[in-house]
C-alpha cells in the first residue's frame, strides 16, 4: 500500500515547481489557476521573487500547495493517478493540499482558503508576542510535560508531534523560552527557537480558527476519492462534514504527524511519496517507520524516476 503525503510550511524555496511547469502543460496550468484565484502573479514570486516575501505565511501556504499539485499533475500526465495511492495526508497546510489532490476541494478554493488561513494565522497574535521552538531528542510525552511546566499562566503547548525525537512547542514567547531552558535541563539534544512569525497550532490561534470556520462554511467540500489521514485525529476520514470541522480544529490543534504515519503503517502502508517541495516529511517518516520505503517528488527528474520505479 502507498500513501501520497504533502509538505507544510518551511519547505518553500525560490524556483520551486518551475521545471515542472516548463516540462508539463498540466503543471503550468496549476500555477495559472492559483494566480487567477488570488488575482495576482504568485507564480512570479515563487520562481523569481524575494525569499523573504515568499516565506510570509500568506504567500508560502498557497505557493507550496501549487507546487505540490503541479507535481501531482505531472505524475498524472505520466499515467500515475489516485489509483496508485491508498491514503493522502499532509502536514498542517499540506492537509489542504491533500484534500485538493483527492478531489475534495478545487484548486481555486484551496488557494483562496490558504491565503485567508495564512493571513488569519499571522494576524491572530501580534508579532513578537508568540514563538515556537523545536525540541530534539525528547519524546512527545516528555515535551508535553515540559510545556505544561513552562506555561506558568501563559500558553505553551506541544504543537507538532513530528517524529519520535522532534516535537515543536508553541505559545507565548516567554513561556516558549522557558520551555527551551527546561528541555535542555531534561536532556534534549537541541532546543531552539524557530524563525516563524506566529505561534501556530496552539490556543493563541483561536481567532484564526474562527475565521477559517466562517470561510469553510461557504466552501463546497466533496468526499475525497482517497481517504484523508487527518492531522488532529491521526486516522482516516472521508466524510465532508467531519473534514470541515477538523480543518477548523487543526488551526489550534496539534499536528499528530508521528501518530498519523504510525497509523498508516499499521493499516499496511509500506511506501510514501512526498509530493512537492523539499524532503522534510521523508526524513520524519524514515525516523517513524524505519521499514517504510520513501520517495520525494518535486522535480521533473523525480517524476521520471517515480514512473520508472512503478514500471519496473
Amino acid at each position: 500500500m502507498r500513501a501520497f503525503v504533502f509538505p507544510g510550511q518551511g519547505a518553500q524555496t525560490i524556483g520551486m515547481g518551475k521545471g515542472l511547469a516548463d516540462a508539463y502543460p498540466a503543471a503550468k496550468a496549476v500555477f495559472e489557476e492559483v494566480d487567477a484565484a488570488l488575482n495576482e502573479n504568485l507564480s512570479g514570486l515563487i520562481w523569481d521573487g524575494d525569499v523573504a516575501e515568499l516565506t510570509l505565511t500568506q504567500n508560502a501556504q498557497p505557493a507550496l500547495m501549487a507546487t505540490s499539485i503541479a507535481a501531482l499533475k505531472a505524475l498524472e500526465a505520466e499515467g500515475v493517478t489516485l489509483d496508485h495511492t491508498d491514503f493522502v495526508a499532509g502536514h498542517s497546510l499540506g492537509e489542504y493540499t491533500a484534500l485538493a489532490a483527492a478531489g475534495a476541494l478545487t484548486v481555486t478554493d484551496t488557494a483562496r482558503l490558504l491565503r485567508l488561513r495564512g493571513k488569519a494565522m499571522q494576524e491572530a497574535v501580534p508579532v513578537g508576542v508568540g514563538a515556537m521552538a523545536a525540541i530534539l531528542g525528547l519524546d512527545f510525552e516528555t515535551v508535553t510535560a515540559i510545556a505544561e511546566a513552562a506555561a506558568e499562566g501563559d500558553v505553551c503547548e506541544a504543537a507538532n508531534d513530528n517524529d519520535p525525537a522532534q516535537v515543536v512547542v508553541s505559545g507565548h514567547k516567554a513561556a516558549v523560552e522557558r520551555a527551551v531552558i527546561l528541555a535542555k535541563e531534561k536532556g534534549a539534544k537541541r532546543a531552539l527557537l524557530l524563525p516563524v512569525s506566529a505561534p501556530f497550532h496552539c490556543r493563541l490561534m483561536e481567532p484564526a480558527a474562527n475565521a477559517m470556520a466562517e470561510a469553510l462554511g461557504d466552501v463546497d467540500i466533496q468526499a475525497p476519492k482517497v481517504p484523508l489521514v487527518a492531522n488532529v485525529r491521526a486516522q482516516a476520514v472521508d466524510d465532508p462534514a467531519i473534514i470541515r470541522s477538523l480543518l477548523v480544529e487543526q488551526v489550534t490543534g496539534s499536528v499528530r504527524w508521528r501518530e498519523s504515519v504510525s497509523w498508516m503503517a499499521g493499516e499496511g502502508v509500506t511506501e510514501t511519496w512526498e509530493i512537492g517541495a523539499g524532503k522534510a516529511l521523508t526524513g520524519m517518516i524514515r525516523r517513524i517507520a524505519k521499514d517504510m520505503t520513501t520517495r520525494a517528488i518535486g522535480t521533473a527528474d523525480d517524476v521520471a524516476a517515480a514512473v520508472a520505479a512503478l514500471n519496473e
